[in-house]
């Protein structure tokens, strides 16, 4: 018996639906960006020394790496509204540990159930691609991919200022209540999805390697991505640093303020999605690539006031954020045209090769700023940035193909 009849495959989702889950993908990525802004601040509290507030993240990211491989590919196996549901009752527990955590190895391996759990966000979006049309399904994604990327920027700017009002464990507690009251409605709202049980879930597990041989467009957009994530993450760890320190002299909570400039960036979501859906995948592709480098140009842009500085690096931010949101959805787009069956494998191996580079980029990011201050880490964004560039212009010229 085939999963879904033909009519209901094809229905599109009503607005309702597809802004819930919206809202539901950026409140569980979310957990996996609260404690980025608050490294330096956690990290004080247990002692670490400053270059491994980088570890702080790179926990969370890894855990969501392994999630990715171990849980998203179950979107393919069992019920997918029991998956996402069960794994936001795991993210609230790991939450609800790690706030309470008394030393850092105990909040480490919390942060790293919380970043596992939170993969199911990754669920979702092969679960909306399977009830739209094909030709929409661009726009689909987009959408709530954009609410994704709201969830993941507006995670930083709130929990820089939960963090300076009542310290960073009151941000842990908070986001296991909305995790709680985000299960309990899921339960009710997410439509109903069974996939065919073909294999067994080790055989599932054991075609992610053959699924990665034989797909070259899952290769080549695991690769744009992994070179703009880890550019991303390398910014995203080191900025609020540099502008606590010293020479910029900003406090916890106009940190957060300035990391609102950059919410704005979830717009090339659904503009990314539009574009693909009408052929321009390659060209919108390099676009964002060429964006994300030129983000990163504004950082070296030392001379001139503080103020001089703080808008140069609001507008990177701002632009690096357009252009790997938007890239990450044309990525999607374009793994999600090649079978129903195996969508949220795809998926699993595309936002963990990324995640993966973004995890390692963190804690060099980290490193790299503590050891030759922020133009040294920033070098490793522009140069991930200009990677990703050459090899889409360098694919562009040899395939004619529009993926």
């Amino acid at each position: 018996m085939a999963e879904t009849s033909s009519l209901s495959r094809e229905r599109e989702f009503h607005g309702g639906t597809a802004l819930f889950l919206a809202v539901a993908s950026g409140l569980i990525v979310a957990n996996l960006y609260y404690a980025q802004p608050l490294a330096g601040m956690i990290g004080a509290s247990f002692g670490l020394p400053p270059k491994s507030d980088g570890l702080i993240v790179t926990f969370t990211q890894l855990g969501y790496a392994l999630g990715l491989i171990f849980i998203v590919p179950l979107g393919d196996l069992m019920e997918n509204r029991v998956l996402i549901v069960g794994g936001m009752g795991a993210s609230c527990a790991g939450l609800i540990a790690a706030g309470l955590a008394g030393s850092p190895a105990i909040f480490l391996l919390a942060v790293a159930v919380t970043g596992f759990s939170s993969a199911v966000a990754q669920v979702v979006v092969p679960l909306a691609s399977h009830f739209t049309a094909k030709e929409n399904q661009g726009r689909v994604i987009g959408s709530i991919m954009s609410g994704l990327f709201l969830g993941i920027m507006l995670a930083r700017p709130i929990s820089s200022l939960v963090g300076g009002l009542f310290g960073w464990r009151a941000i842990f507690f908070s986001s296991a209540i909305a995790m709680a009251c985000l299960a309990l409605a899921s339960s009710f709202a997410l439509p109903v999805r069974k996939p065919q049980r073909t294999v067994s879930y080790p055989q599932l597990l054991g075609s992610l390697a053959s699924l990665l041989k034989t797909t070259p467009i899952l290769r080549r957009r695991a690769f744009y991505h992994a070179c703009l994530f880890g550019a991303f993450s390398v910014f995203w760890t080191t900025v609020p640093m540099f502008l606590m320190s010293p020479s910029i002299g900003l406090s916890q909570q106009e940190v957060a303020i300035f990391a609102l400039i950059a919410v704005a960036g979830a717009i090339a979501s659904p503009l990314a999605g539009r574009l693909a859906d009408r052929g321009y995948t390659r060209v919108a592709t390099v676009a964002a690539m060429a964006l994300s480098g030129a983000a990163f140009c504004l950082s070296f842009l030392g001379g001139g006031s503080v103020g001089w500085k703080i808008a140069t690096l609001g507008a990177g931010a701002f632009i690096l954020d357009f252009g790997v949101s938007g890239n990450l959805v044309l990525g999607q787009r374009a793994i999600f045209q090649l079978g129903a069956e195996i969508r949220s494998r795809l998926n699993s191996l595309y936002m963990t090769s990324f995640f993966l580079a973004g995890a390692l980029c963190s804690a060099a990011g980290g490193w790299a700023y503590a050891s030759y201050g922020w133009l040294g880490s920033q070098a490793i964004g522009i140069g991930l940035a200009l990677l990703g560039l050459i090899v889409a212009i360098v694919e562009c010229a040899r395939s004619p193909l529009t993926r």
